[in-house]
């Protein structure tokens, strides 16, 4: 399949620049993947589509204050995008600077404090921080939300309470989880007084989430590798439901391609890392319904979703919600996806 396959034209005003007034005031697609039916809904109608012998699982990482602002000691300015801690006082950043600096160099971070440059790993640069023993710490000190590169204000104090998920617990993500922020405590409580089993994975999402596709053929696409964990009570409480006749609802793609991972050949706990890259023809082992919000042209996340509910019928429900003036990306609306069949 070509990149192409995967574009569509969107109106620059319908890219969300900021949340719904309240979490679960966003509007829901329902999209069946074997008809290709389709309904407008809101999104507290998941209450009554999840029914009680389901699972619902949730991607409990929480968004670390990964932007800072530095300069090298020449004095040119750059900015990091921390993409995942390596230690209590080492991380693996993205910078943006106009000439890299060199191994063994010294960077100023925040008018603050210093890091080493330990090494270069591609794309990445691997940082020291001079007198921490806590990065995370650190970077809630000095840090800023990384907000998505479309959402064009900085980032300040409601950013920091609605680009985070209510159920947000592990830090690590560099980006959020983000069809889990349409779910409040309140919403949560419905679902868990219908009946329906509430589980959790971990998926810190990395930097390379914003990374277009460059590959002309996907196949070709290396996708960015991600640190996961599945833990036994998540596996036990999928199990229980697929023997009670329930089905498995992923909350977004990140707990999708945790659980898909651990379940590719048999569904088993554990922590690993992941670079999964499900495009259509891929044949899911373990969920069956996904809500998630509307993707990128392009994104590997587009391509996941196609393959989940159907390449044809993703397409048609994106003109359905453009024609709509749905709400689209991380502060935008959402999709409930029944599953189809595999293309």
């Amino acid at each position: 399949m070509k990149l192409e396959d995967f574009d569509y034209d969107l109106p620059q005003g319908l890219i969300a620049q900021l949340p719904a007034r309240s979490r679960t005031a966003s509007r829901l697609l329902h999209l069946d993947g074997v008809t290709g039916a389709l309904r407008d809904l809101t999104f507290t109608d998941v209450v009554d589509l999840i029914a009680p012998e389901d699972v619902v699982v949730l991607n409990d990482t929480r968004v670390i204050k990964a932007r800072l602002t530095g300069r090298k000691k020449s004095g040119g300015k750059l900015e990091l995008l921390v993409e995942r801690v390596l230690a209590s006082n080492e991380a693996l950043v993205q910078m943006r600077v106009s000439r890299p600096p060199r191994e063994g160099t010294t960077i100023a971070i925040a008018d603050a404090f210093d890091a080493a440059v330990l090494e270069r790993r591609g794309p990445f640069f691997r940082l020291r921080f001079e007198s921490c023993d806590d990065v995370f710490a650190l970077l809630e000190r000095h840090g800023a939300v990384p907000l998505p590169p479309y959402i064009e204000h900085h980032a300040d104090g409601a950013d920091e309470a609605r680009y985070q998920t209510v159920y947000a617990r592990e830090p690590g993500a560099v980006a959020a989880p983000t069809a889990g922020l349409h779910f409040d405590r309140e919403l949560l409580g419905a679902l868990h007084a219908r009946g329906s089993a509430i589980v959790y994975v971990t998926l810190h999402v990395g930097a390379g989430t914003f990374q277009p596709v460059r590959e002309h053929t996907i196949a070709k696409h290396e996708m960015h590798s991600e640190w996961y964990v599945v833990p036994q009570q998540t596996v036990d409480a999928i199990d229980a439901a697929k023997a009670r006749g329930g089905r498995v609802v992923a909350v977004g793609t990140t707990t999708l391609r945790a659980l898909e991972t651990a379940g590719a050949v048999r569904m088993h706990a554990g922590v690993g890392e992941t670079n999964l890259f499900i495009v259509p023809g891929y044949t899911f082992n373990v969920v069956d319904r996904l809500i998630t919000n509307f993707h990128l042209p392009r994104s590997t996340l587009l391509m996941l979703v196609s393959a989940f509910g159907g390449i044809h019928n993703i397409r048609r429900a994106y003109q359905h919600a453009i024609n709509n003036r749905y709400r689209f990306y991380s502060y935008g609306d959402a999709m409930l996806i029944e599953r189809g069949e595999a293309e």
